[in-house]
């Protein structure tokens, strides 16, 4: 027998979720239109400060990632306009990864050649020992940036997703979750300092996680 709550969940998150952020495919099929400024807007501002963390997380420094940011988007509006986005041709979020994976190396590769740059017109005999390009610039390997972008990538899942959840509970409901769920606190204190009982807990933590599971398993299979 189907839950009638359940059942009333699903009408309000489909109400809810109209105006939250588009999912991968929706935005690439808007993307061909390139009169579509808020689209190409809503892009941006949806995977730029993710591609922007992970180049911070490979190594580079914030000007750095300022850098592989704009160009990686530089390159998707190329392609992009070159061609639409084929499926049947891999994930968006393998065609996202090489994208910025080429700027992130470039990124290292030039660290490399300014530092080459440098102690070529410095005296030979200057004291002291220089520490090896390698070590300097320790830019990462396939797996490794592999291992920090599937990281982000799901955070970035679990964000769009929480805020999807905010807009769909109650606002207590939510603060309970998150203070139990979120921050790890025991229920003893989230008990004490919301004043609430184990029953709501216990329920605040049943239904948004179940919702909360529920659209971050939307949200990845639109994002893939």
């Amino acid at each position: 027998m189907e839950d009638p709550i359940a059942k009333d969940i699903d009408k309000e998150i489909e109400k809810q979720t109209a105006g939250s952020p588009p999912t991968r495919k929706t935005l690439i099929e808007k993307l061909d239109n390139w009169s579509d400024w808020s689209s190409w807007d809503e892009f941006y501002r949806t995977y730029s400060g993710f591609v922007w963390h992970v180049a911070r997380k490979a190594g580079l420094t914030d000007d750095e990632a300022n850098d592989v940011v704009q160009e990686t988007f530089i390159g998707v509006a190329k392609n992009l306009q070159k061609t639409k986005f084929d499926t049947s041709r891999g994930s968006f979020k393998s065609f996202l990864l090489n994208q910025a994976r080429w700027r992130i190396l470039d990124q290292f590769r030039r660290r490399k050649k300014t530092w080459y740059r440098e102690i070529s017109i410095q005296d030979n005999d200057e004291d002291g020992p220089r520490t090896a390009p390698i070590e300097r610039f320790g830019d990462p390997k396939g797996v490794e940036l592999d291992k920090i972008w599937e990281k982000e990538w799901q955070d970035k899942i679990m964000d769009l997703a929480l805020r999807r959840v905010r807009a769909l509970v109650s606002p207590r409901q939510f603060q309970i979750f998150s203070c139990y769920v979120l921050k790890g606190w025991s229920p003893e204190r989230v008990k004490e300092e919301l004043g609430v009982n184990a029953a709501q807990v216990y329920l605040a933590k049943h239904r948004v996680g179940r919702i909360l599971k529920r659209e971050a398993a939307k949200l990845a299979e639109g994002e893939e």
